[in-house]
C-alpha cells in the first residue's frame, strides 16, 4: 500500500440570489447569454464536472469522468437546493459521486457538509452559531442519506467556540488555511512549535484539544499551491498540478497527505476547460502505483493525528487581518476599484446586529405562544425549509409538541420561524466581501432584513423599517449619486418588496397574455383562479377576477379582486384590492365591464380609482421574466408583420435581385437586408421543427448562403442547430440500433460545419459516450461473426464519433465495476 496520498478540496458555493419575497432567482442580464447567474457557473463547471473530458493525443474525447467521484467537495446547502429544483440531473450525479466515492475510499464518503447559508462563525452569535450548525448537518443528511463526517466552515473563518461547537454536534474534522495555524508539538512532547507565519507542514492530520475538553481533526491544505492553483496557471495542464504536488512529499517513511483547497468554481468557472485538467490530473495520480486518491475522511482512518494543534482566533482564508473584511475597512477588498474604502462595512453589520435583536425580542415574545423552547423549534425549522408540503409542515410541528393548532396559528408561527431565516439570511459573507453597498451582494443581504423587517410588522404591528434606514444613513456609499444605504434600501430594497397584492397584480397582468388554469403558481405562491372574466374589443382587452392567493412558504392566503385593463402596445392599467364580500365584486364587476363595453377610456380609469384606490398597477409592475415575455408577446404580431414583408420582398424582386448580382451591381442595403433575415429565419425554423430535417431544403438554403453571401447569424444558429443536435440524439439513444438516424445527425452536423456554425456537442458526446459504452461491444461481437448490419452500425458510429471528436470504443472495466458496487 502506498504511503503517499493526495486530496482536491473543492469549495461549491454562490452567493444566494434568490428574491426573498419569491423565493427564485429573477433573470440577471450580467450573466448573457444565460437566465442568470446560477445557470451559468452550472455551465461552466457544475455540470462539466459530471462529465468531464479525457483528452487523446489527437485531441479526441477517449473518456469521461465524473469529477466529484474522485475529490473531496462541499456543496452550499443554498446552492443544492437551487440545483434539485433546477438542475436535477446535475444534481443527481452530484449525490451519486459521493456513494461512488465511498465504495473508492473505504467507506468514507466525499462530500462534506457546510455552514448552512455562509455567515462569518466567528461574528455570530451562539444561537446562530448553533443553528447554522443544525441546519447544515440536517440539510446533507437529508439530501446524501449519511452523517457528515466534516463540515466546511464559510470562509474557513474560525474560532474556539466555533470548533466547540463542531465537535459537539459529531464533526470529525474541518479545513483550515496554513496561516490559521498557532503552533503545533507531538502528542508525547512538552514544548510548542511556533507555525503562526504559515509554516505548518500540510501534510497530516492534527488534533486541536478543546476548553471543554472534546477535540476535532484539523486539516491545513497546501497555502501555496492552492494560490497557483486559484490565480495562477498551474490548471493550464494537469501534468503540472500533478508534478507540483508530489515534489512536496517529504523523503521519510511516514503516511503524508499532499492537498488543496480552493473554490470549486475555479475548475471550469475561474479557469476555462479546469474541469478537464482536473480530469487528466485524477486521471495521473490513478495510473501511478506510488501515490493514491484519497478523501479526508479515508486519511484519518489510515492515519490518525499524532500531533496537536493551536489555532489562531478569528481568523479566515481570505483576509491577511483575520475577519475584519466582514466588520470593517481593513483594505481587503477586490482589487477592482483601488480609489474605493470600506467604510460601509461595520455601520451595516452594526445595523444588522441591531436589527437581529430587535427580531430576537419579537421572536422570543410570540414564539413562546405555542413553544417553551423557542429556540430548539428554530434549530428544527430545517425540516420545514427542506419540505414545505401542509402535511410535513403539521408532522414537524407535532414532533416538536405543538399539536391541535388552527390554521391561522400556524401561519404565524411560520412567519415567525421566518422572521428569523432572514435574521440570519441577512449575514451570508458575501455582503461584505466586495467594494460597495450598492453591489448586488450587500444589496441582497439588505433585502433579507427588509423581508424580516416586513414580517415582525406583519405579526406585531411594529414597524422599525424607519429606524433602520435611517442607521443605514452611516454607511457611506463610493459612488456621489448614491450617497449611503439609506439611498441604497430607497432605490434597490424598496421597489423590490413583494406583497400578496403586488403577486395578484403580477397576476391580473399576465393573466391577460397567458391562459392560466384554474390551479397555477407564481414563483412560491399557489393561485386558485376562482371567478375570471376577459373580454375583448379589437386589441382592447379587460380582466376581472377574485383569485385566492396562498404563499407556500407560510401558508397565508388571501382573497383578492382585480380588474385590469389593455389598450395595445404597452399601455395597461389595473387595480387590485383585498376582497370585501361578492356584492362589492359584483358592483365592481358590473361596472367596470360596462364602461368597458362604451370603451370610455377616461371613465373607466375613473371607476378603477374608485375601487381600488391607491392600489393601482401597470406593465411596470409584473416580475422581470414575465415582463419581457409580455413584451415579446406584444411586439409578436410586429415581427410577423416585418418578415412577411421581408419575404415579399425576397420573392418579388429576386429576378431583379438575381441580374444585379450577375452584372457586378451592389445590392440595396434594403435588399441586402431582406435576404438575411429570410435566409436566417428559414435556417432557423429547419433546426426548431421537430419534424425530421429536409435535407434537400437545407441543401438549397446552404446554396443561398454562398450565392448571396449572407451572414449569418451564427449565435442564434448555434443554439438552435446544438438544441437540434440533443434532441436528435435522444431520439437516438431511444433507439440506439437505427442507423438512419444516425445518417440524420452525420448530414446535420455536415452542413452545419460548412456554414462554420460552432455547436456546443457537450450533450450529444455525453450520449454518445453513453451508447458506446453499452453497445459497441455487443455489436463488435456480433459483425465479427459476418452480420453485416452490425458491421455497418459500427461504421457508422466511428463516423459519428469522428464529427463529434471523440474516439471511445468501450467503458472501462474499473469504471463498470464501481457503478455495479453502488
Amino acid at each position: 500500500m502506498s504511503k503517499l496520498f493526495i486530496c482536491i478540496h473543492g469549495h461549491f458555493y454562490q452567493p444566494p440570489r434568490e428574491n426573498p419575497w419569491l423565493e427564485e432567482i429573477e433573470v440577471q442580464d450580467s450573466a448573457y447569454p444565460y437566465r442568470d447567474w446560477n445557470e451559468r457557473i452550472n455551465a461552466e463547471c457544475y455540470n462539466p464536472n459530471t462529465a468531464s473530458r479525457i483528452l487523446g493525443d489527437n485531441k479526441n474525447v477517449i473518456d469521461i469522468v465524473n469529477n466529484y467521484s474522485r475529490i473531496s467537495f462541499n456543496f452550499g446547502p443554498t446552492l443544492l437546493s437551487w440545483l434539485e429544483e433546477q438542475a436535477a440531473d446535475v444534481y443527481a450525479k452530484i449525490l451519486e459521486a459521493d456513494k461512488l466515492s465511498s465504495v473508492k475510499f473505504s467507506g468514507h464518503g466525499s462530500a462534506i457538509a457546510q455552514i448552512y447559508n455562509h455567515l462569518i462563525m466567528p461574528l455570530a452569535n451562539d444561537r446562530d452559531k448553533r443553528t447554522q450548525i443544525i441546519w447544515g448537518i440536517e440539510d446533507f443528511r437529508e439530501r446524501f442519506e449519511r452523517e457528515p463526517e466534516g463540515m466546511w466552515l464559510s470562509e474557513t473563518a474560525v474560532n474556539l467556540r466555533t470548533l466547540e461547537l463542531l465537535a459537539e454536534y459529531g464533526i470529525k474534522f474541518t479545513i483550515l488555511a496554513p496561516s490559521q495555524a498557532k503552533s503545533i508539538k507531538r502528542f508525547d512532547e512538552e514544548e510548542w512549535n511556533d507555525v503562526s507565519k504559515g509554516t505548518i507542514d500540510p501534510k497530516r492530520a492534527y488534533l486541536c484539544r478543546l476548553p471543554s475538553g472534546n477535540s476535532i481533526n484539523l486539516f491545513f491544505y497546501d497555502g501555496p499551491i492552492s494560490q497557483e492553483l486559484a490565480f495562477g496557471n498551474l490548471l493550464d495542464n494537469g501534468s503540472n498540478l500533478f508534478n507540483r504536488l508530489v515534489e512536496t512529499f517529504r523523503s521519510d517513511d511516514e503516511i503524508q497527505l499532499a492537498h488543496i483547497a480552493t473554490d470549486g468554481e475555479t475548475y471550469g468557472h475561474h479557469q476555462r476547460h479546469g474541469d478537464m485538467a482536473l480530469a487528466y490530473f485524477l486521471n495521473l495520480v490513478e495510473e501511478r502505483g506510488d501515490v493514491e486518491l484519497t478523501n479526508y475522511g479515508e486519511f484519518l482512518e489510515k492515519s490518525p493525528p499524532e500531533w496537536e494543534v493551536q489555532i489562531i482566533e478569528n481568523t479566515s482564508w481570505s483576509c491577511i487581518h483575520g475577519i475584519e473584511r466582514w466588520k470593517s475597512d481593513c483594505g481587503c477588498n477586490s482589487g477592482m476599484h483601488s480609489e474605493w474604502n470600506q467604510k460601509w462595512r461595520q455601520p451595516l453589520r452594526e445595523c444588522l446586529d441591531w436589527l437581529r435583536d430587535r427580531m430576537i425580542g419579537i421572536y422570543e415574545g410570540e414564539a413562546a405562544k405555542y413553544f417553551t423552547d423557542v429556540w430548539k423549534l428554530r434549530d428544527n425549522y430545517i425540516k420545514i425549509i427542506l419540505q414545505r408540503s401542509p402535511e410535513n409542515i403539521r408532522a414537524v410541528l407535532a414532533e416538536n409538541g405543538i399539536k391541535n393548532i388552527s390554521d391561522g396559528e400556524m401561519i404565524r408561527l411560520l412567519k415567525l420561524l421566518e422572521l428569523q431565516r432572514h435574521s440570519m439570511l441577512m449575514y451570508t459573507s458575501c455582503g461584505w466581501f466586495f467594494d460597495e453597498i450598492s453591489g448586488l451582494e450587500t444589496v441582497q443581504v439588505i433585502q433579507y432584513a427588509a423581508r424580516a423587517i416586513q414580517l415582525a410588522n406583519e405579526l406585531t404591528g411594529i414597524n422599525p423599517e424607519d429606524e433602520f434606514i435611517d442607521k443605514l444613513r452611516s454607511a457611506p456609499s463610493n459612488i456621489s449619486e448614491i450617497g449611503n444605504g439609506a439611498e441604497v434600501y430607497r432605490k434597490n430594497v424598496k421597489p423590490a418588496i413583494v406583497d400578496l397584492l403586488r403577486v395578484a397584480a403580477h397576476y391580473a397582468i399576465s393573466s391577460l397574455f397567458e391562459n392560466y388554469g384554474e390551479q397555477s403558481e407564481i414563483f412560491c405562491y399557489e393561485i386558485n383562479k376562482n371567478e375570471y372574466e376577459m373580454i375583448e374589443a379589437g386589441r382592447n382587452r379587460l380582466a376581472i377576477g377574485n383569485p385566492i392567493m396562498r404563499s407556500k412558504i407560510t401558508l397565508e392566503e388571501k382573497q383578492l379582486m382585480f380588474a385590469v385593463l389593455y389598450l395595445g402596445d404597452h399601455n395597461i392599467y389595473g387595480g387590485v384590492s383585498n376582497w370585501q364580500n361578492d356584492e362589492e365584486f359584483r358592483n365592481m364587476h358590473d361596472e367596470i365591464k360596462n364602461v368597458f363595453s362604451r370603451m370610455d377610456i377616461a371613465e373607466m380609469i375613473l371607476s378603477m380609482d374608485s375601487h381600488f384606490g391607491t392600489h393601482s398597477y401597470s406593465l411596470w409592475h409584473l416580475f422581470k421574466d414575465k415582463s419581457r415575455e409580455v413584451f415579446d408577446k406584444i411586439l409578436h404580431e410586429t415581427l410577423e408583420s416585418i418578415e412577411m414583408t421581408f419575404r415579399n420582398v425576397f420573392k418579388n424582386h429576386y429576378a431583379i435581385m438575381q441580374a444585379m448580382k450577375r452584372t457586378n451591381n451592389p445590392l440595396p442595403k434594403a435588399l441586402s437586408t431582406a435576404i438575411g433575415y429570410v435566409i436566417n429565419a428559414d435556417l432557423k425554423n429547419i433546426f426548431e421543427n421537430p419534424e425530421t430535417i429536409d435535407q434537400i431544403k437545407l441543401q438549397n438554403l446552404l446554396h443561398e448562403v454562398r450565392y448571396w453571401l449572407v451572414e449569418l447569424d451564427k449565435s442564434t444558429l448555434s443554439y438552435v442547430g446544438s438544441q437540434r443536435l440533443v434532441s436528435l440524439m435522444k431520439i437516438f439513444e431511444e433507439n440506439p440500433g437505427e442507423v438512419m438516424i444516425i445518417d440524420e445527425i452525420i448530414n446535420s452536423l455536415r452542413i452545419l460545419k460548412e456554414l462554420s456554425i460552432e455547436l456546443d456537442v457537450w450533450k450529444a458526446q455525453n450520449i454518445l459516450f453513453s451508447i458506446v459504452s453499452n453497445r459497441y461491444k455487443k455489436y463488435e461481437n456480433i459483425a465479427k461473426s459476418g452480420d453485416k448490419k452490425s458491421a455497418e452500425w459500427i461504421d457508422k458510429i466511428n463516423e459519428l464519433q469522428e464529427k463529434l471528436e471523440v474516439n471511445i470504443r468501450i467503458a472501462k472495466v474499473a469504471d463498470i465495476n464501481l457503478q455495479a458496487a453502488v
